[in-house]
């Protein structure tokens, strides 16, 4: 397994990310700690060393598991977890991104996960309320602390990013380097402006949910789902939709014809397009074949047919200024004659 630059730092870390929210039976449908040991165990032999969770998994199991297992060798893991979510109803101040709650959720991680540091620390979601400059101040904070060493945003707008990007960069306060975001086959909108802003600040990016909820294995294809158990009878029943079925058949017949798994081929996609996936496996036979992703390459129509099935429109403004007539009036009719324009609707 390769390691890559994570950002625009100099944290290495391998191209795949184990995710354990699966880790912790309080759910209902996760791992035993046994289990989650085997699974931990094989990420590492193949070679990974990013590791992501979160304050809220399993109701702060995951973090204890991993507290245990992280003991051999802490220091060639790279350790993420997360803060802002909270199912009290009685505490108004133990959820969000402000100050308390930062500090209160960093103290009680590094309690569950027997540490004295967070490699990458995510802002689990985007908190409306709390002032941004409040948010990045505190996160300064706490490195120049020593109990974080990176930080790292999740689930926020793209100008929320930006914005809190630059106003560190300006304050001499830490910035994001990680960006974690929805991104599959079934949920390319990312693309519109999440990505795009990633890549324009150097940001890396990492996909949860790579697989949709499962979707894109296949396996509920039949009967819509309906009995499949586990999350999809939950929240993540939407995803059940006539065009996430047709990308979801594509996937499977694809996958036949070149020999490999549906979710093999669906990881590849994402390394392809510069992501790391979150594979989060909660079999040690689901864990050896989303790594065995990293020695699948896709050729050039097999990417076109994934692409094309899930397709997307850009919206506003992107299509409209991506238009052959709205390029042709921006740059004076001289567009065809500027070398490395890559917009494919105009012909050179």
């Amino acid at each position: 397994m390769y390691y890559q630059l994570f950002g625009n730092s100099g944290l290495r870390v391998s191209p795949l990310c184990l995710g354990t929210m699966t880790f912790g039976k309080d759910w209902g449908w996760g791992s035993t700690a046994a289990e989650s040991k085997d699974i931990f165990d094989a990420f590492l032999e193949a070679g990974g060393n990013f590791i992501d969770t979160a304050d809220v998994y399993t109701e702060g199991s995951s973090e204890a598991i991993l507290g245990d297992l992280i003991q051999a060798d802490r220091d060639h893991i790279v350790l993420a977890t997360k803060y802002t979510l909270s199912n009290t109803t009685h505490n108004p101040n133990k959820s969000g991104n402000h100050r308390k709650n930062l500090v209160q959720s960093v103290e009680a991680s590094l309690k569950r996960l027997k540490t004295d540091y967070i490699d990458l620390l995510w802002v689990h979601a985007y908190d409306y309320l709390t002032p941004i400059e409040e948010m990045m101040r505190a996160l300064d904070d706490l490195v120049r602390a020593g109990k974080i060493l990176y930080t790292g945003i999740s689930d926020a707008p793209a100008w929320v990013v930006s914005r809190a990007n630059t106003m560190a960069e300006l304050r001499g306060w830490t910035p994001f380097i990680g960006n974690q975001l929805e991104y599959n086959l079934t949920e390319r909108t990312p693309e519109r402006e999440l990505l795009p802003m990633s890549q324009a600040l150097n940001i890396g990016v990492v996909a949860w949910s790579p697989l949709a909820a499962g979707i894109l294995t296949g396996k509920y294809l039949q009967d819509k789902g309906k009995g499949s158990g586990g999350r999809m009878e939950g929240t993540t029943s939407y995803r059940l939709n006539e065009k996430n079925e047709q990308i979801a058949r594509v996937v499977v017949d694809l996958a036949n014809r070149i020999g490999t798994s549906p979710a093999q081929l669906s990881l590849a996609w994402l390394v392809h397009k510069g992501v790391i996936p979150i594979i989060g496996a909660r079999t040690l036979d689901q864990l050896k074949d989303n790594i065995a992703s990293l020695s699948l390459t896709l050729d050039k129509e097999a990417i076109q047919q994934l692409d094309e099935v899930s397709a997307i429109e850009l919206g506003f403004p992107h299509d409209f200024v991506l238009r052959a007539g709205a390029q042709r009036m921006i740059y004076g009719d001289m567009v065809s004659k500027i070398r490395g324009n890559q917009n494919p609707n105009l012909k050179h």
